[in-house]
C-alpha cells in the first residue's frame, strides 16, 4: 500500500500543468471527473451512494487535517492556502498579455531613466504605487512584489549605491527569498495532502472499534459498521490523490510563472546596468519569456516605436 501511495504522490508532482487561461476550466472539470468516475463506477457495481455518505468520517478526516495544518504552518501560510486555493478560479495572472505589457514598462522606464536620469524617472521609483507611468499597466501595477523589486533596483542603479557586478547577487537573494516565501503554501497543502491517507486509517480504525462491539449483533449491523469503516480510508485517500495533491500542484505552477515573471524583470535590470540601449534590455527580456507566452520581435517593435529609436 505504501508503494502505490508513492507511487501515486510520485506521479501528482511529476505532471503539473502549466497555468493558462483554462486552469479554471481545468480545475472544475478536473475534479468533476475526478468524482464523476468514481461515483459513477460504484453506481454500476450496484453500489448505494447513502452508504458513503458517512458524516462522522468526514468530521475525523477533514478536523484532523484541519488541526494539522494550523499545527504546522503559521497563519499566513494557513490565510494564503485559501486565498490560492480561491485563485485557482480565476485565470493566470501570467499569460501572453501579461508578459507584453511588462515587456513595454520596462521599456519605458528604461527609456526615460536613459533620457532623463534619475530626475526623469525619480517620481515613478519613490512612489510608484502613484506612478502614472506604472498606472498605464494595471497588470504590472497591481503586483506590489514586480513593482517594489523594479523600482527598488532602478534607485540603486541610478545612485551608483553598488556596483554592476554586485547586483547580480543582490537581486538572486531577493528571488530566492520570495520564492521561499511563495512556496510554502503549496508545500503545507501538499503535505496535508500527505496526510490525509494517514487521518483515513485512523476514521477507519476508530470504526473497527465500534464494529467490535457489535460482533454479537445481526450481520446487517456489523457489515454495515465495518463499510462506514472503510469510508474513512477511502475518503483519505481520494482527498490525498483526486483533490489536494493536484490543488498543491497547480498552485506550484502558478508559482512558478511569477518566477519565470521576476526573471524577466531581473534579466533586463542587469542588461540595462551593462549600460545596453534600452531596446537591448528589454529584447534579452524578451528572450527569457517561455516561446508560449514570448511576444515575437515584430510584436516589440511595433511597441517600442513610438518612443523613437534608440542610439
Amino acid at each position: 500500500m505504501e508503494s502505490i501511495g508513492d507511487g501515486l504522490s510520485s506521479l501528482v508532482s511529476t505532471t503539473a500543468w502549466k497555468p493558462d487561461k483554462g486552469t479554471a476550466v481545468f480545475l472544475i472539470v478536473g475534479l468533476g471527473i475526478v468524482f464523476g468516475s468514481i461515483v459513477t463506477g460504484y453506481v454500476m457495481h450496484h453500489g448505494e451512494l447513502a452508504v458513503l455518505m458517512q458524516v462522522n468520517e468526514f468530521i475525523i478526516i477533514g478536523g484532523a487535517g484541519f488541526g494539522a495544518l494550523l499545527v504546522g504552518n503559521k497563519p499566513s501560510v494557513v490565510k494564503g492556502i485559501f486565498t490560492h486555493t480561491m485563485g485557482l478560479l480565476k485565470p493566470s495572472p501570467y499569460g501572453r498579455e501579461a508578459f507584453r505589457e511588462l515587456l513595454q514598462v520596462l521599456y519605458d522606464i528604461f527609456y526615460a531613466a536613459r533620457k532623463d536620469g534619475l530626475v526623469g524617472i525619480e517620481s515613478h521609483v519613490e512612489n510608484p504605487q502613484d506612478s502614472e507611468l506604472f498606472k498605464q499597466y494595471p497588470s504590472f501595477h497591481g503586483n506590489h512584489h514586480a513593482v517594489a523589486f523594479l523600482a527598488d533596483t532602478m534607485k540603486v542603479l541610478l545612485t551608483g549605491a553598488v556596483d554592476d557586478h554586485h547586483l547580480a547577487e543582490i537581486l538572486e537573494l531577493d528571488l530566492e527569498q520570495h520564492h521561499h516565501e511563495a512556496m510554502q503554501v503549496p508545500t503545507a497543502l501538499a503535505t496535508v495532502g500527505d496526510a490525509m491517507p494517514g487521518f483515513g486509517i485512523v476514521a477507519a480504525v476508530l470504526g473497527v472499534i465500534i464494529t467490535m462491539g457489535k460482533i454479537g449483533g445481526s450481520p446487517e449491523a456489523v457489515g454495515e459498521s465495518v463499510a462506514a469503516a472503510l469510508v474513512g480510508t477511502f475518503v483519505g485517500i481520494l482527498l490525498a490523490y483526486g483533490v489536494l495533491g493536484p490543488m498543491a500542484t497547480s498552485i506550484q505552477g502558478r508559482v512558478s510563472s511569477e518566477e519565470r515573471y521576476m526573471a524577466t524583470i531581473r534579466t533586463a535590470l542587469l542588461s540595462f546596468a551593462r549600460g545596453d540601449p534600452p531596446i537591448t534590455s528589454v529584447e534579452f527580456a524578451r528572450r527569457n519569456i517561455e516561446p508560449e507566452d514570448r511576444p515575437s520581435f515584430s510584436e516589440l517593435e511595433e511597441m517600442t516605436r513610438r518612443r523613437g529609436r534608440d542610439s
